[in-house]
């Protein structure tokens, strides 16, 4: 009766693992984005006598490689804008699957790039923005972000709508215009499937709270029409010892797969409220964080920032013939916010007394539009096969800070034996001279790049991209223009890659970036662009299990602009050089059936190099070592009680050494290394013939305390690493 049982099950398995397969396939032959295990964890092939072989089913026309496979990647739109494998592009890639991301759970898009080589978390102005350092460099607002290949000036790109995360290193304005020269981030959205898939998903925080989230896709009639709709509303107590985050979103997506053209409308609403929380703070006595519980904070309860975000994504493909395609986009993106907090200026470390006062920026607004056009296509001339991409794109990115508060200093607080409430936002008042703080950036850019497939080991690539932009940025009523900027520049990116064998490929690359230098402050002398160069080479493999690179690089940028106080009005300067070298390995994919791996280790040495006050110091938030390790083992089919199912489960650690946080003056403090482990188990079953998903995950295994990121010249602030936190999720399949 048992192995009857069994045997039921597993024709359900396997009749589910076909049918995913085949939307998959599907999916990936119209989308031009391919992928797998869409949405929720897949359901593989294991190594059971019960089990019934899975048949993979393929579509039969124009079927594309994967884009990835379990935790392995093979493909992704960002490295050069085409579909071009991993192994034929110049410069590292790493992309975050959507199967480790439905393992890990991360809830922000640092947490979800902590596994990446030299990627790390910025300063996050006190957790309400992504901010993420590549290679050394970036910052919150750097327009280092994209989402589905458009900018995004959303808080936080990491959304219950996220499918996948790609980062492209390296300088990288060839392809996609003006940015600091660590990287560009893309984070790819869930898409229309023309299968029906529909799941409902409850689940519960150890910090008190409830998520719940709804995700409803499939075809509208037969004429290649469907639709996506995904809804989430979460509400959890922060992990310190008061604050609240909710967010709420709606997503709504339309795409249409004929023959030879796609055409998909994407739509997501956020409203949010997240606490505001610049964390811990150094005594300069001991040079580490002061003595007091890492979950006490040093604010008020109205320390939050509330708003919301939507971004319209418009884009359309069409295949001229078997060479050539079209691709073409609209992008907006606009985030509205409000907030209220008690920021510290000040403290006695001998008697505790922290001076603090309470600021506000009212009506804050940022929009991006962005529009694109580009062909790809493939011509042989002289012998040799060409794969080109060239284009223009279009951004305009606003940025206004409307009312700035600033309210009288308070000395009633004392940090080791603190009593909330004493500070009230009554005695805040507008401060003309900060308010309307606007940035206002328009670029218009046009590159070609071409991949020369000198014969089956040798390609050489080579790029140039020509953009003018123009940049006004100021604040005050009445008020003042801080600098305003009209230039062209031209960028150029070349590349070579070697196949030793069609799995394992050696490159090198050269690659330059710019980003114009503007501030809202008063400028102390000219400012001319940030410019940057980057040298690279390494070494790819991708089996059909385990994809793996290594990677040596050396980035020099000059022209770095960065914030001094003088008289307690804060100025803009050029902080001259600074330079990033570093090696690093990625590997991801399957050791063996059963056993999957995701490592990474990161070596990097960066340093400004010749400021007055800043030279030979290290860059902010750049840890010189850096590695994780995250295994994952699918145990097959089990019996738990009188009901089977699927059960996986993974546990994985990650490391970095000391983290360096300056104060602007030259002034240097090296946290200590930190070490953080992760952990989950995972069971599909069926229960009463429905298809239920449950997920069990501790996060910070062992409740260690760590450091992620600093911020702020002058009083150098620390951000916390979250305690251990116990998740419990189940997902419907219906």
């Amino acid at each position: 009766m048992k192995k009857q049982i069994a045997g039921i099950c597993s024709v359900v398995l396997a009749h589910g693992v076909m049918a995913t397969e085949i939307a998959n396939d599907d999916t990936a032959r119209k989308t031009g984005n391919p992928t797998t295990q869409v949405g929720s964890t897949p359901k593989a092939a294991v190594t059971n006598e019960n089990v019934l072989p899975v048949i993979s089913v393929k579509a039969t026309a124009d079927s594309r490689p994967q884009a990835e496979n379990g935790y392995q990647p093979k493909r992704a739109s960002i490295a050069s804008r085409s579909d071009a494998a991993l192994i034929d592009v110049p410069q590292a890639v790493s992309v975050v699957t959507s199967q480790f991301l439905q393992d890990r759970q991360p809830g922000s898009l640092a947490d979800a790039l902590d596994t990446v080589s030299g990627v790390r978390m910025g300063n996050t102005l006190g957790g309400t923005l992504d901010a993420i350092i590549k290679r050394g460099f970036g910052d919150n607002r750097d327009n280092s972000m994209l989402r589905d290949g458009m900018l995004s000036v959303q808080p936080r790109n990491f959304t219950p709508t996220t499918e996948r995360v790609e980062v492209l290193k390296g300088p990288s304005s060839m392809l996609y215009g003006s940015m600091d020269p660590g990287g560009v981030i893309n984070v790819i959205s869930k898409k229309p499937l023309l299968e029906a898939q529909h799941s409902v998903t409850l689940s519960g925080s150890s910090y008190g709270g409830l998520n719940e989230q709804i995700d409803l896709t499939g075809p509208i009639g037969d004429s290649g029409l469907a639709y996506r709709l995904i809804a989430d509303h979460r509400r959890n107590n922060y992990w310190r010892n008061f604050g609240e985050i909710t967010q709420s979103v709606v997503a709504p997506s339309l795409a249409w797969y004929g023959r030879d053209t796609t055409l998909s409308f994407a739509y997501e609403h956020m409203n949010y409220s997240v606490p505001i929380d610049r964390g811990t703070i150094i005594d300069p006595r001991t040079g580490n964080p002061v003595a007091v519980p890492k979950e006490r904070r040093f604010d008020e309860n109205y320390n939050a920032s509330a708003g919301r975000s939507d971004a319209v994504n418009l884009r359309f493909e069409h295949q001229i013939n078997q060479d050539w395609t079209v691709r073409g986009g609209y992008g907006f993106s606009r985030s509205y916010y409000n907030d209220w907090q008690a920021r510290v200026l000040s403290v006695n470390y001998a008697t505790g007394i922290a001076t603090r006062r309470v600021d506000a920026t009212q009506n804050g607004v940022q929009s991006a539009h962005t529009l694109t056009l580009n062909a790809e296509g493939k011509i042989r001339w002289g012998g040799i096969l060409h794969d080109i991409v060239g284009g223009v794109d279009y951004m305009r990115n606003y940025r206004v800070l409307g009312d700035l508060y600033r309210g009288p200093s308070n000395s009633q607080f004392n940090i080791y034996n603190p009593v909330y409430g004493q500070l009230t936002q009554a005695g805040s008042k507008i401060s003309p001279a900060d308010s309307d703080q606007t940035d206002k950036l328009i670029s218009r850019g046009v590159f070609l790049q071409d991949s020369m497939h000198l014969d089956e080991r040798w390609i050489v690539l080579a790029g140039l991209r020509y953009e003018y932009f123009n940049e006004l940025t100021g604040k005050g009523r009445p008020f003042k223009v801080g600098s305003e900027v009209a230039a062209g520049r031209t960028t150029p990116r070349a590349g070579v890659v070697y196949k030793l064998a069609p799995d394992w490929s050696m490159y090198a690359s050269y690659s330059e970036s710019f980003k114009p230098n503007t501030s809202i402050a008063t400028p102390i002398g000219t400012l001319p662009p940030e410019l940057a160069k980057g040298y690279e080479i390494g070494s790819k493999l991708e089996t059909d299990n385990l994809t793996a690179t290594v990677a040596v690089f050396d980035i020099q940028k000059r022209n770095i602009q960065t914030t001094e106080t003088i008289g307690g009005i804060n100025y803009t300067r050029n902080a001259g050089k600074a330079r990033s070298r570093g090696l690093e390995m990625d590997a991801s994919g399957r050791l063996t059936q059963n056993l999957s791996v995701v490592a990474s280790y990161a070596y990097t040495e960066a340093r400004y190099a010749d400021d007055p006050k800043l030279a030979g110091n290290p860059l902010p938030n750049t840890p010189k070592h850096a590695a994780s390790l995250y295994l994952t083992r699918d145990f097959g089919v089990s019996h738990v009680g009188p009901v089977e199912g699927r059960i996986r489960a993974g546990v994985g650690a990650r490391v970095f050494s000391s983290l360096p946080v300056g104060d602007g003056t030259g002034k240097v403090y090296h946290l200590p290394y930190g070490r953080v482990a992760d952990a989950f188990v995972s069971w599909d079953t069926l229960v009463a013939g429905q298809a239920i998903d449950w997920q069990f995950n501790v996060k910070n295994l062992f409740d260690s305390t760590y450091y992620t990121a600093s911020c702020c010249s002058g009083t150098p602030f620390v951000n916390i690493g979250a305690g251990r936190e116990l998740t419990l999720s189940a997902k419907l399949n219906f």
